[in-house]
């Protein structure tokens, strides 16, 4: 069995269990901090970096795309569709927007609201800079904004059909639910498609988790919030 060192609410841990819990692969997890650097993690990764995902041959695999890379090639069923489509221009769609949540809107977003309200509770006498978090909220409309576009004419993210792009999105905004920050009235859009995908058996292991002194929002559990 694969083991994913990782944080309950990183995001890009967050795509990998939902790749694993959507292909049915049974999963071991070890939490990290990785603001905290800690030997365990810098032995793994110098760049303290998540996610990591550990074969059953014991061979670590460092980083969001590496990862995603593995769960494909090593355990991606063959006997239905997987995450990826099929089609090449279909797929080149799929990166763009994959690449566009975990580098853009991360940097953007999601870092930023993390980073204020996660590690700083590390941090002796640290707290959240409010300017940081309006700066970050600000950059947040402007991607629902987009995001809302899309979804208005697709049925899924990327196209007809639901693909990692769909996870990739569903990762970070995950997170943004469980820690208040998404305003679902002003995504009317992304609600109706955030429902259906918040539905899926993968979806599950998510809701289900919890971080010591910081309950999620209202109806972040929630399927019909």
């Amino acid at each position: 069995m694969p083991t994913l060192v990782h944080y309950p609410l990183d995001p890009a841990s967050r795509l990998i269990r939902l790749m694993c819990a959507e292909y049915g692969v049974p999963l071991d997890v070890e939490e990290v901090k990785p603001w905290l650097r800690e030997d365990y993690l810098l032995d793994l990764n110098p760049a303290a970096t998540l996610p990591i995902l550990v074969t059953e041959a014991e061979i670590p695999i460092i980083g969001i795309f590496a990862a995603i890379h593995a769960v494909e090639d090593f355990y991606a069923p063959q006997a239905v569709a997987g995450l990826l489509p099929a089609e090449p221009l279909a797929r080149a769609e799929m990166w763009r927007l994959v690449e566009w949540m975990l580098v853009k809107f991360n940097d953007e977003v999601t870092r930023y609201l993390f980073e204020e309200k996660i590690a700083k509770r590390d941090l002796k006498g640290a707290t959240p800079e409010p300017s940081v978090l309006r700066a970050a909220k600000t950059n947040l409309a402007e991607h629902i904004l987009y995001f809302n576009w899309l979804l208005a004419s697709r049925n899924w993210l990327a196209g007809d059909e639901m693909s990692l792009a769909d996870f990739a999105l569903a990762a970070h905004l995950s997170t943004l639910d469980y820690l208040g920050d998404m305003d679902w009235a002003k995504a009317a859009e992304m609600r109706d498609w955030y429902s259906r995908i918040k539905s899926r058996p993968a979806f599950r292991t998510l809701l289900n988790d919890r971080v010591v002194a910081m309950p999620p929002s209202k109806g972040y559990a929630d399927l019909d919030f």
